[in-house]
């Protein structure tokens, strides 16, 4: 950059590399910030007001019974159970959760997208078959047959799954890099919109017949009462 001196590069270097940082968590400044339920004597960070550091104890970093299976008797076969700044209020600014994920036999997670976080997740037991695809043009198809004690990666923001291919029940752990992960269930996202999506889009958007469009809005509709 002729012309401009260097100290002023380097703080436009560092201005940029300090903007990208911020669309995630944003790095606290303190050592917590635990969630509070009301702003009396409270700070606003990151969506949440901070309890008086005074006033908090362990309990505020505290989960129990992340032990206990859940149950998988539903459609899909699987249940997650995600521990975010809402269960764990300690988790305020830190830029992680958590979640266990049980599955039933071909139980399925099914194709989404966490919009603030990279997942990264463990088998510990059974037999998962997981996968994600990149953004376009590529869309690229990464996948692999998981088993106890193997790891993957799902990166922010791609569309991604796991399925059990097991006979027998398989759980997971996920770790998330952000209090609030998010979630978007792409199928639940464009056929049980709320309202409805106009069955026109969706039959030119997939090349489907119309008929098919509407019996999965109301299949997906009726899911998500």
């Amino acid at each position: 950059m002729k012309g401009f001196p260097n100290y002023l590069v380097a703080f436009a270097l560092i201005g940029m590399a300090c903007s990208i940082a911020s669309a995630y968590d944003p790095a606290p400044l303190q050592d917590f910030c635990v969630a509070a339920s009301t702003s009396t004597d409270a700070v606003f960070v990151n969506g949440k007001f901070c309890k008086d550091p005074k006033l908090v104890n362990a309990n505020d970093f505290f989960f129990q019974g992340l032990n206990i299976p859940r149950s998988t008797a539903n459609q899909p076969g699987s249940n997650v159970t995600l521990l975010t700044v809402d269960e764990i209020q300690g988790l305020n600014t830190l830029g992680v959760s958590l979640a266990r994920i049980d599955f039933a036999p071909n139980g399925l997670n099914p194709p989404h997208i966490h919009p603030h976080a990279t997942e990264i997740f463990v088998v510990v037991k059974g037999t998962l078959y997981v996968g994600f695809v990149t953004s376009n043009p590529d869309n690229r198809f990464f996948t692999k047959v998981l088993n106890a004690g193997d790891v993957f990666v799902f990166p922010i923001g791609l569309i991604h799954f796991q399925y059990n291919v097991g006979s027998t029940n398989a759980l997971a752990f996920s770790g998330l890099g952000s209090q609030n992960p998010g979630r978007i269930s792409i199928a639940d996202t464009i056929f049980g919109s709320n309202p409805p999506i106009n069955a026109g889009i969706l039959t030119k958007a997939f090349q489907l017949d119309k008929n098919v469009v509407n019996y999965l809005q109301k299949q997906f509709s009726s899911n998500n009462i």
